[in-house]
């Protein structure tokens, strides 16, 4: 019995640990591939390896996305990400203060790199459950709805990616200058 429960904790460790990883994966996979969609209303009985695809791994990458924000929140770690909940804007206004002097904002913390990568969290759990309510509301009049509701979230997603990009990439150059 012991066995069997080191074997869990560890593979919900190695989960954990690889959530943003896997996360990466399936939008790799899942916004690119979007376009080539043919659903409406529901999933047609003759859908395509596309549609199939999309529907499945969206429904995984909306489990992974909940997971991830959770994970990261937990133990008080959500003051990092939205610093706004406690009305603490300190180190939020001083890293744009710094961007207008030409200086990188920080990681970690409280900054604007926190902020940007909590928003992120809320538009990919958003994404994912705009896309289950679709799934789950297939065939009724609500669907379309739902489906409209994905679609403006995943653009705010796609927009998001590329700021998270940029600022990976700045993250990266301050770290290579130190």
């Amino acid at each position: 019995m012991a066995a069997n429960r080191s074997l869990i904790q560890r593979v919900i460790s190695q989960y954990l640990e690889r959530q943003h990883l896997l996360l990466i994966v399936l939008c790799l996979f899942l916004l690119p591939t979007s376009g080539y969609l043919m659903m409406g209303r529901a999933l047609r009985n003759n859908a395509s390896f596309w549609d199939i695809s999309h529907v499945y791994l969206g429904l995984l990458a909306c489990f992974i996305a909940v997971t991830f924000l959770v994970t990261n929140v937990m133990g008080n770690k959500w003051r990092q990400y939205f610093p706004w909940l406690t009305l603490d804007f300190s180190q939020l206004l001083q890293d744009i203060k710094g961007l207008f002097k030409g200086r990188l904002p920080q990681a970690g913390g409280r900054g604007l790199f926190s902020c940007v990568e909590g928003l992120g969290m809320l538009i990919m759990v958003a994404v994912g459950i705009t896309g289950a309510m679709w799934f789950v509301l297939q065939g009724t009049t609500d669907a379309l709805m739902w489906r409209n509701y994905h679609i403006m979230a995943a653009k705010g997603l796609m927009g998001f990616l590329a700021l998270h990009v940029i600022f990976a990439a700045l993250h990266l150059l301050d770290f290579i200058r130190n």
